[in-house]
């Protein structure tokens, strides 16, 4: 058996895919699969392409690597490559029956198992998952538990929901994001752009008890813009200086607004 036949097969087993699933997947057949992985025949150019875009690998390394004895740290290095760009990644995701991406959740308690499992259908397809209508069709989001008092006043077990970054030099200094990295795992923090000058993040907790603390862009495997929350719990009002707690202070008002709106409605 050849390298890249051994590294087809890795690759549909390690992401739990039948060779029929696969063929489905590249849209040639299931017997040409199963030729692939026993050797008996190679991929052209045009499935060679199709094969590691799906996967989310350079053809190098599906020609090259040895993915049997390496194929984790394989993975991981090209998910935090030094370039910062994921674009030829391929979202483990699921859709409802409209065909709309639902938002997959990872609880608390999923959170380290999400970094063995962030590229696997299986995995992914097990998670939670719900809709928020208005963020259909604006790109790929994922929800998170955030753990720990850190971020406050977001409280531990508040909902962070996340959009897809599929290039690291798109994060903008000060904004939060959910960072998945391989040393510190899921985390939910203000981050500050250093890739030019560094390659590298600093991340930094709301709550001033907590020290900043840098990554190194090789060590990201994923980066998710926060666009919601979901929290039983509102937010604290007390600490004004949280430019973030001046927009609590405007949907108040909007709120306040509506419910006179509603009222006149009623009485006229």
């Amino acid at each position: 058996m050849s390298l890249i036949s051994a590294n087809i097969k890795w690759l549909r087993k390690f992401h739990h895919l039948t060779q029929g699933q696969l063929a489905d997947a590249l849209e040639v057949k299931r017997s040409l699969i199963g030729a692939y992985e026993e050797g008996r025949a190679d991929p052209r150019i045009q499935n060679l392409l199709k094969i590691t875009n799906y996967f989310g690998i350079s053809v190098d390394q599906l020609v090259k690597g040895d993915f049997e004895g390496h194929g984790a740290e394989i993975l991981a290095e090209k998910a935090g490559e030094s370039a910062h760009f994921r674009g030829n990644r391929v979202l483990a995701i699921t859709v409802d029956k409209e065909e709309n991406e639902n938002i997959q959740l990872v609880p608390q308690k999923a959170s380290a198992g999400y970094l063995n499992g962030y590229m696997d259908p299986e995995y992914i397809g097990e998670l939670p998952k719900f809709n928020l209508p208005n963020l259909n069709g604006s790109g790929t989001f994922r929800a998170f538990e955030i753990n720990g008092d850190s971020m406050l006043p977001l409280e531990s077990g508040t909902i962070i929901v996340g959009k897809y970054l599929d290039n690291l030099t798109q994060i903008a200094n000060g904004k939060t994001y959910v960072v998945v990295t391989t040393k510190e795992g899921v985390v939910y923090k203000r981050v500050f752009n250093y890739l030019e000058d560094k390659s590298s993040l600093f991340l930094v907790s709301d709550n001033q008890q907590y020290s900043p603390y840098e990554v190194s862009a090789d060590e990201v495997l994923e980066v998710w813009e926060a666009k919601a929350f979901i929290s039983v719990k509102f937010p604290s009002q007390k600490t004004q200086s949280n430019p973030e707690e001046l927009d609590l202070k405007n949907l108040s008002r909007m709120v306040m607004h509506l419910q006179e709106e509603i009222i006149k409605l009623k009485n006229d």
